[in-house]
C-alpha cells in the first residue's frame, strides 16, 4: 500500500534532495544533491537504510508535515526546534510518526540545512537518475504548501535511536589542498589567506557561499582573470573584487576565477552549514594528508550505525547502574 507525506506549511528553501547525480559534468550539470551529505548518513544510519533514499532538505526552516500511515522518520544536519503534535521531540534521533500526527519543524538554532529522513525513502520520479531537485539547472522545485510527495516501501521498524551531536554548525577550520591555480598566487598571499578569519556572508546559496576577509581581498600575480575551465564543489574561486567564493553542490561546472585552493569534500560541509557571520579559517594540507582525511571520514561514516544509540535507556541493559546517582540529596526519614 503505497504511503504518502503532506506539506502543509513549508520554508522558502525546502526541496527534496540524495546524493545527486554523478556523470553529467561534461554536458553542464553538477552532481547537486545535499548540501550537507553526512547529514545523509547519519539518517540512513538512524533508520538502518541507504543513504541513497531521498530525503526533505530544509534551508533555514522546516515546517509542517503529516504522513497518512505510521512511519519511521529522522532529523539530522542544522538542529531545528521539532514537536510531533506540540510535543518536543529529539534532534539527531529517530521517531515514530503517527498517522495523521502534525510534525511541526521551526528555524535552524544553529547552521543552515536541517533535514527530514523518511523510512523508504521520498519516493519521487527520478531525473536523469535521481531524485534531488537541481534549482540551479531548472531539475525539479521547491516543496509548497499542499503538496503530497510518494514514499517507498519501509523494511525496517526500530526507532528511538540517537547519535552524538556534532559540532560542524558553528564555523571553524576547514582543510583545503591546493588548486591548479594556487601558484597563480605569491607565497605571500597564500600565508595571508591561511592566517585570516574569514566571515560567512549574508549572500550564499546551495550553489556557494561568500566568505569576507576583515581586511583587502585577495589576487594573483598578473590580474585575476583565467582561461575558463573545469570547477567542481569545494573549489575556492577569488572574485574579482578579490573576495572568496566557495562552490557547494550546485555550483556551475566552468569559471574564469582563479581558484587559490580546494576544500577537502569531508569538510565542505561545515562551510555549508555556516550561517551568515560565521567564522572559517583555511588550513592548507598536501595531498598524502587529504586522502588520509577522506579515508577516516569514510570509516566514521561507516560506523555510524554502531555509533547509534538509544534515546531512552533501559535500566535493565545498563551495566554501570550503581554507578548513576539516581537519587540526590538525603533525608532523615521523618514526616
Amino acid at each position: 500500500m503505497s504511503r504518502t507525506l503532506t506539506i502543509h506549511q513549508a520554508g522558502p528553501g525546502v526541496t527534496v534532495q540524495d546524493m545527486g547525480r554523478p556523470g553529467y559534468l561534461s554536458l553542464g550539470l553538477s552532481r547537486g544533491g545535499a548540501a550537507d551529505t553526512r547529514a545523509l548518513a547519519e539518517g540512513a544510519a538512524l533508520l538502518r537504510q541507504s543513504p541513497d533514499c531521498a530525503v526533505l532538505e530544509m534551508t533555514g526552516m522546516g515546517g509542517t508535515f503529516e504522513v497518512d500511515h505510521d512511519t519511521r522518520i529522522a532529523l539530522t544536519g542544522a538542529p531545528m526546534q521539532t514537536a510531533i503534535d506540540g510535543d518536543p521531540i529529539a534532534w539527531n534521533a529517530s521517531h515514530l510518526l503517527p498517522a495523521g500526527a502534525r510534525l511541526t519543524i521551526g528555524a535552524a538554532r544553529a547552521g543552515v540545512y536541517g533535514y527530514l529522513h523518511l523510512g523508504g525513502g521520498i519516493d519521487t520520479d527520478p531525473i536523469l537518475g535521481a531524485r534531488s531537485v537541481h534549482l540551479a539547472a531548472g531539475l525539479g522545485a521547491r516543496v509548497a504548501a499542499g503538496d503530497v510527495l510518494p514514499l517507498g516501501d519501509d523494511s525496517g521498524a526500530e526507532t528511538g535511536l540517537a547519535l552524538p551531536p556534532d559540532d560542524r554548525f558553528a564555523g571553524g577550520t576547514v582543510r583545503v589542498v591546493p588548486s591548479l591555480q594556487t601558484g597563480l598566487f605569491a607565497q605571500s598571499e597564500i600565508d595571508r589567506f591561511e592566517d585570516t578569519e574569514f566571515h560567512r556572508d549574508n549572500r550564499g546559496n546551495r550553489m556557494g557561499v561568500r566568505v569576507v576577509p576583515p581586511g583587502e581581498g585577495f589576487a594573483p600575480e598578473g590580474g585575476r582573470s583565467v582561461l575558463s575551465e573545469i570547477i567542481v564543489p569545494g573549489d575556492i574561486q577569488i572574485t574579482g573584487d578579490g573576495t572568496p567564493f566557495v562552490l557547494l553542490a550546485e555550483c556551475q561546472t566552468t569559471g574564469g576565477y582563479p581558484r587559490i585552493g580546494a576544500v577537502l569534500p569531508c569538510d565542505l560541509p561545515r562551510v555549508a552549514q555556516a550561517a551568515a557571520g560565521a567564522q572559517l579559517r583555511f588550513r592548507f594540507v598536501s595531498a598524502e594528508e587529504g586522502l588520509a582525511a577522506l579515508r577516516r571520514e569514510a570509516e566514521s561514516r561507516k560506523g555510524l550505525a554502531k555509533a547509534a544509540h538509544p534515546l531512552v535507556r533501559d535500566p535493565a541493559t545498563i551495566r554501570d547502574l550503581l554507578s548513576y546517582q539516581l537519587i540526590s540529596g538525603v533525608t532523615n526519614g521523618q514526616p
